[in-house]
């Protein structure tokens, strides 16, 4: 009940301040285990995504930090969120991670690590390379773009239009994929590349056309 409530409020007040196109979202298989992977712009993403997908459960990758903050420590316990220490290989994060996706769960990944705050998107971490070849489930790419203007758009009391756009769904083949370092490194950047071909050119950054290699990488399930 409580959950429900929770994310009744978040998307009732994230409409309020945002103009959403989440029609994609519906494209979410609705059963399955599943990793989601986003590029991280701001403190809306998380929310916005959560609450549009209820009831589907969505579990998401969270650092450690946010549980400083009493509202967002209710919130995040509320959402099943798991804590991770970032910077180091955090294998209690990475366990409670693949028992979520066990569970037939979709389990939320920004490989970038931290938000932008301009959209345009930063270098993954190589734990998400790590991560997908532990899980060994399907994957499907998340973009976000629009918010970033978020904090101007507030202080003239104007909405800010949030674009979602949703990939296809994929697997990384980890039998090109040397299991080091590098390999887990070719392995974020390729799952990045899902992500920044879905968004507008401008917001690609480090992920232009043709920067990493990638198809080779990538088996789409659909």
């Amino acid at each position: 009940m409580v959950k429900w409530l929770v994310n009744k409020i978040i998307k009732l007040l994230t409409h309020i301040l945002l103009k959403i196109d989440g029609s994609e979202l519906k494209t979410f298989p609705k059963e399955g285990p599943l990793i989601g992977v986003a590029n991280h712009v701001n403190f809306l993403d998380v929310p916005v995504v959560i609450s549009h997908l209820y009831p589907r459960e969505l579990i998401g990758l969270v650092k450690k930090e946010s549980w400083d903050k009493p509202f967002l420590a209710f919130l995040f316990n509320v959402w099943e969120g798991i804590p991770i220490n970032r910077g180091t290989a955090d294998f209690t994060a990475f366990r409670k991670s693949v028992q979520v996706v066990r569970e037939g769960k979709i389990l939320a990944v920004s490989p970038e690590g931290t938000r932008t705050e301009t959209g345009v998107m930063q270098r993954a971490k190589a734990g998400i390379g790590i991560l997908a070849r532990q899980c060994d489930v399907p994957m499907i790419s998340v973009a976000y773009w629009g918010h970033e203007e978020f904090s101007k758009n507030f202080e003239r009391l104007k909405r800010t239009p949030m674009h979602i756009l949703v990939g296809r769904k994929f697997r990384v083949d980890f039998d090109q994929i040397p299991n080091d370092k590098e390999g887990m490194q070719a392995a974020a950047d390729a799952i990045m590349m899902e992500i920044a071909w879905l968004l507008p050119e401008k917001y690609r950054g480090v992920y232009t056309e043709g920067a990493y290699e990638h198809e080779k990488y990538i088996q789409y399930l659909e």
